[in-house]
């Protein structure tokens, strides 16, 4: 029997609350109704100071009340303009905004802020929240969690096929007789930091900028050899990891002076092309990382989800790179995330694991989220 869930969804890009009513069953998700609220900008300022900076335990606890607040806003909002019966809602799942995300190391963690008891108040209905930390505390690394959803949607598509998520980070699905799935690097994230930085624009649309630019060859390199790239799955990724310092650090790098001189960088804030050529290559350092992962499980064909799949000069430069595999932009891909979350919901409602194991790493496929009521 079908029943009702919302997916609520804030990724690292930091650029919009999905939120996605589904119809959902043991065979499929179907979704209803998905909108894309703004994320807020003074939110976002703050969301990532913490994540840049030093913070104290109030500042903390102010923000997890901030998100619990904007996202309940949104949910509400959702509600009234579809006009929707709350009684015919099972569940709301709420990934909420991942902050830091270091699930290796002696004490592994990661943490998504946005209160559920506010959004359980003021919502008034169930709220299926934190997800990831019991993928972590069972030995995983608490993401990516979209394989599992794409292999439940996609599983019987009769080819090789990859899914690749372009979000903040950009992560892979590989459908087979055992889902791999892993976090490739950087998607949008440090695309979007640097027109933020030098255009004052929350993101590239459609690769504009970047397509003023040139590939600097030398700094994608540099850019390349970082030890992520290198890695095995299973792992993941954030912003603690590809962010504004990592960026500048390659920067100087790349310049062969100091790493304590600042000269380079400088002289790419005073120059206009410079900065539309890091733009540049900063897209190729998505297109190359994606389709390297892609092309060592020889598919035939991808499918591509996630705000990175509306930019079409970097889909344009994915298919480039991949030219025997068929690359198509899933259907709703702008919201499959938001799909995901509630389906999650939709798992732990009926008590049931998700598999992951071979995704994360986890030791056992264990049942996910809290349930606040």
């Amino acid at each position: 029997m079908s029943e009702l869930y919302i997916g609520v969804m804030s990724g690292t890009s930091l650029d919009g609350i999905d939120i996605a009513l589904c119809q959902i069953d043991a065979k499929q998700c179907t979704l209803i109704e998905a909108v894309e609220y703004p994320f807020p900008k003074e939110l976002k300022e703050r969301v990532l100071e913490m994540i840049a900076g030093q913070t104290t335990l109030q500042e903390v606890g102010e923000l997890d009340s901030m998100l619990g607040s904007q996202f309940a806003g949104a949910i509400n909002e959702f509600i009234i303009s579809h006009d929707i019966d709350k009684q015919n809602i099972k569940a709301i799942g709420v990934h909420g905004q991942t902050l830091w995300h270091a699930p290796s190391g002696k004490y592994p963690t990661s943490m998504q802020l946005g209160d559920p008891n506010i959004i359980n108040a003021r919502c008034g209905i169930p709220i299926v929240a934190d997800f990831r930390r019991k993928d972590v505390a069972c030995g995983g690394q608490g993401a990516p969690f979209a394989p599992a959803f794409h292999a439940f949607l996609f599983g019987n598509i009769d080819h090789k096929i990859a899914v690749v998520n372009i979000g903040g980070m950009a992560n892979i699905t590989v459908l087979g007789e055992k889902t791999i799935g892993y976090d490739t690097g950087c998607g949008n994230v440090l695309l979007d930091i640097w027109i933020a930085k030098h255009q004052g624009k929350s993101y590239d649309k459609d690769g504009v900028w970047a397509q003023t630019g040139k590939v600097d060859y030398a700094l994608l390199d540099e850019m390349l050899s970082d030890d992520y790239f290198e890695q095995e799955h299973p792992k993941s990724t954030g912003r603690e990891k590809f962010n504004e310092a990592w960026l500048e650090d390659k920067l100087l790098r790349h310049s062969g002076l100091d790493p304590e001189s600042k000269e380079i960088l400088k002289q790419v804030q005073d120059d206009k092309q410079l900065q539309a050529n890091v733009q540049r290559t900063l897209l190729e350092l998505t297109a190359i990382s994606i389709s390297n992962e892609v092309l060592k499980f020889h598919r035939d064909m991808v499918l591509l989800c996630g705000g990175g799949a509306k930019n079409s000069f970097l889909v344009e430069r994915i298919r480039a790179m991949m030219p025997n595999v068929e690359v198509l932009v899933a259907q709703h891909g702008d919201m499959l995330e938001a799909m995901m979350i509630a389906w999650l919901a939709y798992k732990r409602l009926h008590k049931e694991p998700v598999d992951l194991k071979d995704v994360t790493g986890a030791k056992v496929n264990a049942i996910l989220g809290g349930l606040y009521e």
